[in-house]
């Protein structure tokens, strides 16, 4: 018998009951490329099951690990090939409108590559992280690096938790959103001293060059 999943995750029972890892494969692949579809929570739900023994752990972590990055990787080619036109277009029908893209290309642009392993934490940017890769020129190979570190973290701290914690993941789960807010602000405040401090190094090789000239 598998356990019966807690709160917000008893929808996906039927789900997972009737296709196992077909339905985890299948919703974290389109979730990465925008559609709304709850991959992080299914992640969850089948670490559950595999605590129970009705799934494999590492069947699931390595069927999660591929579709993540598949489905960026679909993102990134849609950013690289339709871009921006496409997302104005289209993108309200999959709950990414024109100003919430402008948004996240913003803080994308801003902070770089290293932004995309974050963003797999990060619900919004996560589904739209390939799509603005793709937007924003970024060298494929370079995403491609951040994105499955990213995905590696992600399935990693997920199943774990979720295969070790069981039915008081949703508790767990609850602790960790809360504190995800200060997590972003803390990587926002080292991203601004970071940027503050290249700054004012080309400030100070700028004037030193500017005596020299004179």
């Amino acid at each position: 018998m598998a356990p019966p999943l807690p709160g917000p995750l008893a929808h996906l029972a039927p789900l997972l009951g009737h296709y196992g890892y077909w339905a985890v494969g299948a919703v974290v692949f389109v979730e990465d490329f925008g559609v709304p579809a709850p991959g992080e929570t299914i992640l969850i739900a089948a670490g559950i099951y595999a605590g129970a023994g009705r799934l494999n752990i590492v069947a699931v972590a390595v069927i999660a690990f591929v579709a993540a990055v598949a489905g960026d990787n679909v993102g990134y080619l849609i950013g690289r090939t339709g871009g921006r036109a496409l997302v104005h277009r289209w993108g309200r029908y999959v709950l990414l409108t024109p100003e919430r893209f402008h948004r996240a290309e913003e803080f994308f642009t801003r902070h770089g590559g290293e932004i995309v392993t974050v963003a797999r934490f990060v619900e919004g940017l996560r589904q739209a992280n390939g799509i603005i890769a793709g937007t924003s020129g970024m060298r494929w190979r370079r995403f491609l690096a951040f994105n499955m570190l990213g995905a590696a973290l992600w399935v990693g701290l997920w199943a774990t938790l979720a295969y070790a914690a069981g039915t008081h993941i949703t508790t767990l789960y609850g602790e960790i959103t809360r504190y995800q807010l200060y997590l972003l602000i803390a990587l926002g405040v080292l991203a601004a001293a970071f940027v503050g401090r290249r700054l004012l190094r080309r400030r100070h090789r700028s004037r030193q060059q500017n005596r020299h000239g004179n």
